[in-house]
């Protein structure tokens, strides 16, 4: 695939904010800037006329907020927030955010986010690999067994062994967790307590003390949280 280029538009009411982002972008290799906007309104009605791929967008803003905009845009772009305040966070992604910048935002942390982006529409524009190459052997009864990732819902430690969880059935191995938290691509599955791996597309819902798997409530540590957030975001 050819070298992704993705046109950005930025979405603040603070012009020393949407400067300081222009910035960064004119100076990432893979973006475009092709608008700025100064509130909710003058966005949706520019991009009636201008396609963009990723918005960099604020939440607070007179009127109508960031949130307001995604509920009124019919296809909406990758969007990465950038905010103030980080009350907002475990909305964002409820809109699919591909990440969630904190003001002021250091270099590194934008780098990452776009990072994060540029994944997602090669991800998109390539497609995924065929789901049925992906899977681990488990050692249960003696034998290996093969276990497909996509069928994969949790993994849940038992002491000295370890349940897994699939769609198909439930089994328990002789191992401990560390083992098949190396085994497995860390950006499909997350470690979100002492006790559980979870697949990170199987998640239904989650809040700040559980995560729901096929209506199963999961405990998620709350020095986990971040990291579920931010893990949830690069897999969009």
């Amino acid at each position: 695939m050819e070298e992704v280029i993705l046109k950005c538009a930025v979405v603040d009411d603070s012009s020393l904010q949407r400067l300081s982002i222009v910035k960064l972008i004119k100076d990432h290799p893979n973006l475009k800037l092709v608008a700025e906007y100064n509130n909710a309104i003058e966005t949706k009605n520019g991009l009636l006329d201008t396609e963009v791929d990723l918005i960099f967008l604020d939440i607070e803003m007179p009127i109508l907020s960031g949130f307001d905009l995604l509920d009124d845009l019919p296809n909406k772009p990758q969007i990465i927030f950038v905010t103030g305040k980080t009350k907002y966070a475990f909305k964002a992604f409820d809109y699919d955010a591909v990440d969630y910048l904190h003001k002021p935002i250091s270099k590194e942390r934008f780098v990452n986010a776009v990072s994060k982006s540029i994944n997602l529409y090669k991800l998109k524009h390539e497609g995924a690999p065929a789901e049925d190459d992906n899977y681990i052997f488990v050692k249960s009864n003696l034998k290996n067994r093969k276990v497909f990732l996509n069928k994969l819902k949790y993994i849940e430690a038992l002491g000295d062994y370890v349940k897994f969880v699939t769609e198909k059935d439930n089994f328990v191995v002789l191992a401990t967790m560390k083992s098949f938290e190396n085994q497995l691509p860390s950006d499909k599955f997350l470690r979100i307590h002492k006790s559980y791996i979870v697949n990170l597309d199987k998640i239904e819902r989650y809040n700040s003390r559980n995560i729901e798997i096929d209506k199963q409530q999961i405990p998620l540590s709350r020095h986990k949280k971040a990291n579920l957030i931010e893990a949830l975001a690069a897999n969009q």
